[in-house]
């Protein structure tokens, strides 16, 4: 394969050696160490709280309605505007990761989201609330742009999609935490408190994560190339020094071009095709997470189950995400990430037939269940880890946040589009919605996906430039 190899110059106007291996050389040879773990480690806790802070919603919505704070649209509102601050954070983590480093952009969202939920506990009033759940959102929807993309920048291509599959599986256990915590917490102390126990979580890992190093795919993109070799310098003698061995050889990686691309590069080829597919993906999964999964507790409200009742089966239900992830964990790397998401997909529609037409409570767990999990196995193959590997390095964080700014806006009409469907025929008009969105879902990643599997990143954009 032939090499292709550009001049990184400095801030002062010093260009790189050209025989200087570049940042995706030394790390895509590099086996799995504890730097590996330890990155996974404080990206995945951030996910953690985040998740946490997001999923709550699902728990405290009801008891806000039980309590005489809200009614559903009231409900509606709240989730709204947490998505409309989520969309803000997805737009502006894409053009500050971009800017001003993957660490920065990691660090900020991260204080934010957790100082206003800590402040959210305080709120006098509903109108409040709202407000603190739109500031705090901000920070939410930066974490899940700025963590995946990251991850994807320091491990191997060879494992790549089973690292993403790791924190999206820490990511998801939040969501059985927060029902689980919402379960003990809410009924006795009520539902305030978890918004001190995600903000509290947040701001200690914001502390923990200072030492985190910057990513040196992005110093070496923007001139820094001293600054990325000392990283990368730290990074490989820690892994020799764990293995005992030498590092493998470096390949003969092809790179592209060091600011080859700008942000107009998303809406036309070759980069186009990727965007279509990330939005897609983030529509698909947005819609099914604000339009289905934190209302189930709610859905269940109104079939006649207390609250916490129904908080009890939603912690159940939720035990699918886990297993979906995990599953697709074991998975990712054995099959393409496109034919995944197109299988992922299809089997969700399927067990979204089987849920809406569920007989008994007894099924609609069982099969809940399952749906949960096909769908966490295909968020896992395609929102994770797919839409990071879509976009080139000089693109990468404004490519994910541009597609979640797309499904991000769908979540903030999602909420009311919920109310108004449930009120023309219950939960069912609901998951038909969701079905005729995975149908979608699985024809056009089928027909435009590409191949990212145990490739460099950036790859597939070497001649097309």
């Amino acid at each position: 394969m032939k090499s292709e190899t550009f001049q990184i110059v400095d801030g002062t106007g010093t260009p790189a050696p050209p025989d200087r291996p570049t940042a995706a050389q030394r790390l895509d040879r590099l086996p799995t160490a504890s730097f590996h773990r330890r990155m996974a480690m404080m990206i995945g806790l951030g996910l953690f709280f985040d998740g946490f802070d997001l999923y709550m919603a699902s728990g405290i919505m009801p008891a806000l309605a039980a309590s005489g704070w809200a009614d559903i649209h009231a409900n509606a509102l709240f989730a709204s505007a947490g998505a409309l601050g989520a969309l803000i954070g997805a737009f502006f983590a894409g053009w500050l990761g971009d800017r001003r480093g993957r660490k920065f952009t990691f660090q900020f969202n991260l204080g934010l989201f957790g100082s206003m939920s800590v402040a959210a506990a305080f709120a006098p009033n509903m109108e409040w609330l709202i407000a603190l759940r739109f500031l705090m959102s901000i920070g939410l929807g930066a974490e899940i742009v700025v963590g995946y993309a990251t991850i994807s920048e320091f491990v191997p291509p060879a494992t790549r999609g089973r690292w993403s599959a790791v924190l999206l599986f820490v990511a998801t256990a939040s969501l059985l935490a927060s029902n689980l915590v919402g379960y003990l917490v809410i009924p006795t102390f009520g539902w305030r408190w978890m918004f001190v126990i995600a903000g509290a979580g947040g701001l200690v890992v914001w502390a923990m994560r200072k030492s985190m190093p910057e990513s040196p795919r992005w110093l070496e993109l923007v001139g820094r190339w001293r600054e990325a070799d000392a990283i990368l310098d730290r990074i490989e003698a820690e892994v020799s020094t764990q293995t005992g061995k030498p590092l493998p050889p470096l390949a003969n990686a092809r790179v592209v071009a060091a600011s080859t691309f700008t942000t107009r590069d998303l809406f036309r080829s070759p980069i186009l095709r990727s965007t279509v597919i990330g939005v897609t993906l983030n529509v698909v999964a947005l819609s099914a997470l604000y339009g289905f999964i934190i209302w189930l507790p709610t859905f269940l409200v109104k079939q006649g189950l207390a609250v916490q009742a129904s908080l009890g089966h939603t912690a159940l239900i939720s035990t699918g995400s886990l297993a979906g992830v995990f599953l697709a964990g074991l998975l990712i790397d054995r099959w393409s990430r496109k034919h995944w998401i197109v299988l992922a997909s299809v089997v969700s529609a399927v067990l979204g037939y089987a849920y809406a037409n569920a007989g008994s409570l007894e099924a609609t767990t069982a099969v809940g269940i399952a749906l949960i999990a096909s769908l966490y196995l295909g968020t896992t193959m395609g929102w994770t880890t797919y839409v990071p590997e879509l976009f080139p390095t000089e693109l990468r964080l404004r490519g994910a946040g541009i597609s979640s700014v797309a499904g991000r806006a769908v979540a903030i009409v999602a909420p009311q589009a919920v109310a108004q469907l449930y009120a023309i025929n219950g939960v069912n008009a609901v998951v038909y919605s969701l079905i005729g969105l995975l149908i979608a879902q699985a024809v056009i990643v089928g027909l435009f996906g590409i191949q990212t599997n145990r490739r460099s990143l950036d790859m597939q954009f070497v001649g097309n430039h």
